[in-house]
């Protein structure tokens, strides 16, 4: 049984809702960040205090990125997951990685600006260059989705879900403008069956 270590609205959503697009059979330990201390089980786990984690087994990951790279390879094939001689995989491979590399990792120094910064420091140069450079980054997504419905052509894949997650991590905190293809691409995938299951799950898990 995979165990996932996550947050109600954090980068764990991408695995929970991979894990419900495949199929497989997974628990949830809420960890609250916000909290003074985590527990020691998780802290072992993850010395480096973040999330999402996961235990396979004796496998043991963080990353979210990286995670889903992991189920996909070792529970695939999988459609999600285009391989590397299909037409398809080009894009599936940048999308993927956008969604985090690009896209949400640009968020993190204006959330903490905007949220936990003392009040003089929130409106910082580092902060407006981040979503700046957000919004730059925004418009490879405008482009592919002005050609297909998903950021790898036709077919829904875990691509999706990372970058499904760094925009709504955007419009939730950070105010972001989408365009109208945009927002029906988002009505795409979170009114997908496995998205909903994974809101769900997410919000359930066992407290850590």
């Amino acid at each position: 049984m995979i165990t996932v270590w996550g947050g109600q609205v954090s980068r764990s959503i991408r695995v929970v809702w991979l894990l419900e697009e495949m199929g497989l059979p997974y628990t949830v330990r809420q960890v609250d960040m916000l909290a003074p201390n985590r527990e020691p089980e998780f802290l072992a786990l993850n010395p480096a205090d973040y999330i999402p984690a996961i235990q396979d087994g004796d496998v043991t990951m963080v990353e979210s990125i990286a995670i889903m790279e992991y189920l996909l390879g070792r529970y695939g094939p999988t459609p999600l997951a285009p391989a590397p001689n299909d037409a398809a995989f080009p894009a599936y491979q940048q999308f993927l990685h956008l969604g985090e590399a690009g896209l949400a990792t640009l968020m993190m120094p204006v959330i903490v600006s905007r949220f936990l910064a003392p009040e003089a420091e929130r409106d910082n140069w580092g902060a407006t260059w981040c979503l700046h450079s957000f919004g730059k980054r925004l418009r490879l997504v405008a482009d592919r989705l002005a050609s297909s419905p998903y950021l790898a052509g036709d077919a829904f894949t875990a691509a999706d879900i990372s970058v499904t997650y760094a925009l709504t991590l955007g419009l939730r905190t950070c105010g972001i403008m989408l365009g109208d293809a945009e927002h029906d691409y988002l009505a795409r995938t979170t009114g997908r069956g496995a998205y909903q299951r994974a809101m769900a799950r997410s919000h359930e898990g066992v407290k850590a």
